[in-house]
């Protein structure tokens, strides 16, 4: 994919600095991130879960940080020690992970559990009440006699 020069645009717009790093930023491939598989569910009108398999990680071993516009989930796996044996074969993933989700603006992390190997992220659309639509009421002018448009007459 080609790159896109945005510098001539910096000079004539103000406050767009985070709009075109974010086109910027499509043209990048996410390094073929694929660990962990997550969801991304619409859950309401206004409500959205992502749903991370985390399998072998507990509480304690993730992190989840929400900054304006993002969200970011580390999991670091701590060294599990059984004694008096050793693993002759390694299946289960222990490498740590860091994921990054954009968030679009008033979006806000409301809830996060950990059930059976799947991390719940909730997330909650809430638009102030100056941003949201309104609907203005027409007001109608009340009939009365009609209006003359002539001069007055001076002597």
């Amino acid at each position: 994919m080609r790159h896109v020069d945005f510098s001539p645009l910096y000079r004539s717009t103000v406050g767009f600095d985070r709009l075109f790093t974010m086109l910027d930023s499509l043209g990048q491939p996410d390094q073929g991130q694929t660990y962990p598989p997550y969801n991304i569910e619409r859950t309401g009108e206004n409500t959205y879960r992502i749903t991370m398999a985390v399998a072998g990680f507990d509480e304690t071993e993730i992190s989840i940080e929400a900054q304006a516009h993002a969200l970011t989930v580390k999991g670091e796996k701590s060294e599990d020690k059984v004694d008096g044996s050793e693993f002759l074969y390694r299946g289960i993933a222990k490498r740590a992970f860091e994921r990054r989700f954009q968030l679009a603006d008033h979006v806000e992390v409301t809830a996060a559990s950990l059930k059976n190997g799947l991390l719940h992220i909730d997330l909650l659309r809430s638009i102030p009440e100056a941003m949201k639509p309104r609907k203005i009421a027409i007001a109608a002018e009340p009939v009365s006699a009609p209006k003359a448009i002539e001069a007055q007459v001076t002597n």
